[in-house]
């Protein structure tokens, strides 16, 4: 039986999660994605479609009957009572997925990241019960989270502002987190910030000792 090292990864909008799971990638993580779940789950045939197709409308689907993620966002995105039903009908399947994939991979031993933006809010914070050994939260200030998430999506600041304040306030997550790295600069000290981060983490998860 192995014990591989599991990180649920998570932080605000625009903090830089994603190039945070690629460098961990690249330090021989296998990187999880919540959001790729969420694609997969989202595919035409599967339940979890059939049920945003319905809750949602046939404005959410594009010409070639795929979930357009655009439109269904700015619809989710403008009412908090529309966010919380797609969260209903997705979170289950997701987290039923990220918590198979974890134990699997934690049996073979293998280092894993889980990406999750809605981390705390799924409830995935229960470590015991998802497999996670640590959290890591990925923060940023507040004029560079803005400046990423208007370049990355290609919305005005007012919608960004929005979108950033739909979600669980960031400071509310460095609270619960067991580690937090603060992403306002470049790539490269990013990396050298991850990287010293996972060889001293799991050290202690080896070692809680630190011998």
């Amino acid at each position: 039986m192995g014990n591989g090292f599991v990180i649920g990864l998570t932080g605000g909008m625009g903090t830089g999660k994603t190039t945070v799971a690629r460098i961990l990638q690249e330090l021989g993580l296998t990187v999880i994605s919540a959001d790729e779940i969420g694609h997969e789950l989202l595919q035409p045939g599967t339940e979890v479609y059939e049920a945003v197709k319905q809750a949602f409308g046939p404005e959410i689907v594009d010409a070639g009957g795929q979930i357009d993620r655009r439109a269904l966002g700015r619809v989710v995105f403008s009412n908090p009572d529309k966010r919380q039903r797609l969260n209903a009908l997705t979170h289950p399947a997701i987290i039923a997925r990220i918590k198979a994939e974890v134990q699997a991979r934690k049996r073979a031993g293998q280092d894993v990241v889980v990406e999750v933006p809605l981390l705390f809010e799924a409830g995935l914070d229960a470590k015991a019960a998802t497999g996670f050994d640590e959290i890591w939260v990925v923060a940023a200030s507040p004029a560079v989270q803005l400046a990423r998430v208007q370049a990355r999506d290609g919305l005005s600041a007012e919608e960004a502002r929005r979108r950033i304040g739909a979600q669980m306030p960031l400071r509310a997550k460095i609270d619960r987190a067991d580690v937090v790295i603060y992403n306002d600069g470049t790539e490269t000290e990013l990396k050298a910030k991850v990287a010293r981060l996972l060889a001293a983490r799991k050290r202690v998860h080896i070692s809680p000792s630190g011998a």
